[in-house]
């Protein structure tokens, strides 16, 4: 973070100072949540939660060299008190980030949001410093954190927003006011929570109507093949610029394919030039957010070159979403179990089977959260396609949405050992321990919430033991 005292600090959030022997004292590290990130000139900031308190840790971080607690009440050591630690965390962010004056990207969807970002990122960052999200950290918390991390030196601040409701991008946008806004998909993520995919839509759409006007640079970047997204055109003053393979896209990719290992390869094309890019990242899935990632870094001054080696080059940064892990005796473990929606497990799916041609292909999968009404069709719709696609043995893993995913394996045709149905991860591991062959391709999917990352760990661990039976 820039350097402010602790007295600046507390007139930028209207806070008390208690215990402070010297106001003009600064912050020069980071802020921090977690006391065991605390050091010299940090700022951590205490907040409630249903198991721990970050005030009972205020003594520990100070003795660590933080410069001062943000919390909502005096600890017996420098603070800063406020009413409301969240609201306190979020005026911060915003004065830092107004008196920055960094470029701010933001960006939001259904699905993609992390890989897209992490896309963005490694190619701004060929031009300019850049500052962006670590992982999916896209709420209220998480988001301001991430601002605060940026300094004097960042050129491009790129964050994601995530949301649970109608207001809440309209909140992270007034907290990180964006210069361009991107929107990715409409999708059934969060459907349940929202009650369908217009309500999902108008909040989504809270991104793009905070842009400023085209004349003062404001860009909104649209999937033009989402009509949900590309109708929020309509929604903007920004000057707007669409990506897809639509013929319309200013951004586009054309001679779309999968190599022989399922990375995707195709030509880019934008305002200025055209490029080819053949991607490290695993799926199909990718070229929609390689596209966006393009028209994003186009709109700040890349070429198409400059564009397309970038996107060549770029790799997974964060955990769990297509990791791809060959073990020693050949098996390949692709853990995708970060999070999962309807639109995700169907193109991990396709993605599973471009990379086993030849290949014995294992889609272990559980449940998909927040669907409300849809999810045991959604659940069906998974199962059918598995087998559709040919996956050689789906494991659904879990409850009756497992079940259903299993289900739908059976009536579109899997009646044989090609689909089974386990009660939890440890069962999968088992299962698989004792049937997968040397050379085979196992995809590891479900909401987050399911914790089937412990399946691809246990795979990884017996690769590297060498206890896999070799059939």
């Amino acid at each position: 973070m820039i350097t402010l005292s602790l007295a600046e600090i507390a007139e930028v959030v209207g806070g008390r100072m208690h215990d402070i022997p010297d106001a003009s004292a600064e912050v020069t590290g980071p802020v921090v949540r977690d006391s065991r990130e605390a050091g010299p000139g940090s700022l951590f900031v205490a907040f409630v939660g249903e198991r721990v308190d970050g005030h009972d840790f205020a003594a520990q971080v100070v003795e660590a060299g933080a410069a001062a607690v943000l919390g909502s009440r005096p600890v017996g050591v420098p603070a800063i008190v406020v009413e409301d630690v969240q609201a306190a965390l979020g005026a911060l962010a915003r004065h830092v980030v107004r008196r920055l004056g960094t470029t701010l990207v933001a960006l939001t969807g259904s699905a993609g949001k992390t890989s897209t970002k992490d896309l963005i990122a490694q190619v701004l960052r060929r031009k300019a410093p850049t500052v962006f999200t670590p992982g999916s950290m896209n709420n209220e918390v998480g988001l301001p954190l991430t601002a605060l991390t940026a300094t004097d030196e960042t050129k491009f601040l790129v964050l994601e927003m995530g949301a649970r409701g109608i207001g809440h991008i309209r909140y992270l946008c007034e907290l990180t006011p964006p210069k361009v806004g991107l929107v990715l998909n409409v999708g059934s993520a969060h459907i349940g929570e929202f009650g369908g995919r217009e309500q999902i839509a108008q909040a989504k759409g809270e991104l793009v109507e905070a842009l400023p006007p085209a004349e003062e640079g404001g860009t909104a970047v649209l999937n033009a093949d989402d009509p949900l997204v590309r109708a929020m055109a309509s929604r903007t003053k920004a000057k707007v610029i669409l990506f897809g393979e639509s013929g319309e896209a200013d951004v586009r990719a054309e001679n779309v394919r999968l190599t022989d290992t399922g990375q995707p390869s195709f030509s880019l094309h934008t305002p200025s030039g055209a490029s080819d890019v053949t991607m490290r990242l695993y799926g199909e899935h990718h070229v929609s957010n390689a596209l966006a990632a393009a028209a994003v870094a186009h709109e700040l001054g890349m070429s198409a070159d400059e564009i397309a080696t970038a996107l060549s080059e770029a790799g997974s940064l964060s955990r769990w979403r297509m990791e791809v892990t060959e073990r020693p005796d050949g098996v390949t473990v692709v853990n995708d179990a970060y999070n999962a929606n309807p639109e995700s497990m169907k193109a991990a799916l396709r993605a599973l089977v471009a990379m086993g041609k030849g290949r014995r292909t294992w889609a272990v999968l559980g449940k998909m959260a927040e669907l409300g009404d849809e999810a045991l069709a959604e659940h069906d719709a998974v199962g059918r396609l598995a087998v559709r696609l040919n996956v050689s043995k789906l494991v659904a893993v879990g409850g009756r949405e497992a079940r259903w995913l299993q289900l739908g394996a059976y009536n579109e045709g899997s009646w044989g050992e090609e689909s089974v149905h386990v009660s939890d991860a440890q069962a999968a591991v088992d299962l698989l321990r004792s049937e997968l062959r040397p050379g085979d391709v196992v995809l590891v999917k479900a909401s987050r919430s399911v914790g089937l990352e412990s399946v691809a760990t246990a795979l990884l661990e017996t690769g590297a033991e060498g206890e896999v039976a070799a059939r």
